[in-house]
């Protein structure tokens, strides 16, 4: 522990940040110097001894925070660093800790939050710093891969990911059908040093407990009726990477006890094998059951949940981080006008006050599909509250995984479909049934190939058809038109 009064370094290029914060630890009772970039800092260190600690921004002009954070590493080791930056998002946090840095402090700040951790910093220099065993996390939303969150709770999960991505430990995902889960162990794994490895995911509920064995272990030519050539499992896809179990306290006890054996001593056997496979995966899995209640009720292993819970991230409903509702719906909509090729339509400040106050009982995976429908539904540009009361109104199915319907049953598909035929129709184009028929069997197959991870054999499970005829039809694409 240093003696006091420690020596602690700011650097921004914001005067009034380095101001405020080096007078609130100076005040606490340290020692402070500030500089406006980190050219200035590298500078005072051929002339002085490094300080006991390090404040710096990410974004400032000539070498970056990340930039100093690299160079301070590797001349001084032990100097913990804590990174600022008013930019939160997994890329920055997860980029700052794999650096080395001790700490990540999302601007603005409290300044009594900077100088308490200022002081537990100091306290257990050179120490190495414990994983967190539970953060405060929030739904999640992506724009492709990417998580996207304003609130306070966004930017503790971005903290949390960017710590755990570097640690090789199972982590246990919970929170309501539709926060989010499975881009949380996207982001765990495309910021940890697996990166470069497979990311495996499986949807423990939505394969028939017969096969599921298969699923994850594989299995050997002739192992049962139907085995007519070797299966390799997701386990050793996932060899060297990641492997996502979604859905895990729907998994049958006995094939509770081989995962048990795969996370103990990273071995197993493939059904009707006897080559024992070894392979070295990080299991991230996830569910919305309370997981310790059907250890209670015996339907779940308790040494299971053990080896599974070892970090636990815990995933808030929307209803619980309203604020974050603006942005998201932005998002979706966007996206929704780039597949609609048309320009994205705006909301209405009363119908964004509608959207924030609902409870959204789907979470993000509702707003999502509630943006999509406004986006082909509304007449406007800008969608009025009565346009989202409209939308909201045709029923509770919205983000459950189910299709949404209206109180008379109708799937909110089946408008959309009949008034681009009267747009084709009223157009005078021909081969409007094809070409219909062709759009809807490309968006059901592309949806089962993305929900069953690029494996046609799960996709063509899902679609009700055989494989070869999956097959062929992608293979039969026409050009979109």
């Amino acid at each position: 522990m240093p003696t006091h009064p420690a020596r602690i370094w700011v650097v921004d290029d914001d005067r009034s940040v380095r101001f405020v914060l080096a007078a609130a630890l100076r005040q606490a009772g340290h020692a402070t110097e500030d500089f406006a970039d980190a050219a200035e800092a590298l500078q005072a260190l051929t002339l002085h001894d490094a300080p006991d600690l390090l404040f710096t921004d990410v974004r400032m002009p000539g070498d970056d925070g990340l930039v100093l954070l690299e160079k301070l590493k590797q001349a001084y080791p032990e100097l913990p660093v804590v990174v600022m930056s008013a930019y939160t998002d997994v890329a920055s946090t997860a980029g700052a800790f794999r650096g080395g840095a001790h700490e990540f402090l999302s601007k603005p700040f409290d300044l009594d939050e900077a100088v308490a951790l200022a002081e537990q910093t100091l306290g257990r220099a050179g120490e190495a710093v414990p994983d967190e065993d539970a953060a405060a996390g929030t739904d999640v939303a992506a724009s492709g891969d990417t998580l996207i969150g304003d609130t306070p709770a966004m930017r503790t999960l971005f903290r949390a990911i960017g710590r755990l991505a570097q640690a090789p430990l199972s982590v246990l995902v919970t929170g309501e059908t539709g926060t989010g889960k499975e881009l949380v162990a996207c982001a765990l794994h495309r910021e940890s040093p697996r990166s470069h490895k497979p990311f495996v995911a499986l949807n423990t509920a939505a394969i028939p407990s017969e096969l599921l064995e298969s699923e994850l272990f594989g299995h050997e030519a002739g192992a049962f009726t139907g085995a007519q050539r070797r299966h390799i499992g997701r386990f050793e896809q996932a060899d060297g990477g990641t492997l996502f179990l979604d859905e895990i306290g729907d998994m049958p006890l006995s094939l509770q006890t081989r995962l048990l054996r795969v996370l103990a001593e990273g071995e197993f056997f493939r059904v009707g094998g006897r080559e024992l496979i070894r392979v070295d995966v990080r299991v991230i899995a996830a569910t919305h059951q309370a997981l310790d209640a059907l250890v209670a009720e015996g339907r779940f292993r308790a040494d299971l949940l053990h080896r599974l819970d070892v970090v636990r991230l815990h995933l808030p409903p929307l209803r619980d981080r309203r604020d974050d509702v603006p942005r998201l719906a932005e998002r979706f909509l966007a996206a929704a006008a780039t597949r609609f090729q048309s320009p994205p339509k705006r909301l209405s400040r009363a119908a964004l006050d509608r959207l924030v106050a609902h409870d959204w009982p789907g979470n993000v995976r509702e707003l999502e599909n509630l943006c999509w429908r406004l986006a082909a539904l509304a007449p406007g540009d800008v969608i009025g509250e009565s346009d989202v009361d409209a939308v909201l109104s045709r029923g509770e199915a919205v983000g459950t995984g189910d299709t949404p319907a209206g109180a008379d049953g109708v799937p909110a598909w089946e408008p959309m479909l009949a008034a681009w035929a009267r747009e084709e129709l009223a157009a005078g184009r021909d081969e409007i049934h094809a070409r219909a028929v062709e759009r809807v069997e490309r968006l059901l197959l592309d949806a089962a190939l993305e929900h069953a991870g690029g494996r046609r054999t799960e996709a063509a499970a899902r679609l009700g058809l055989s494989r070869n005829t999956v097959a062929r039809k992608l293979g039969a694409r026409r050009p979109r038109r």
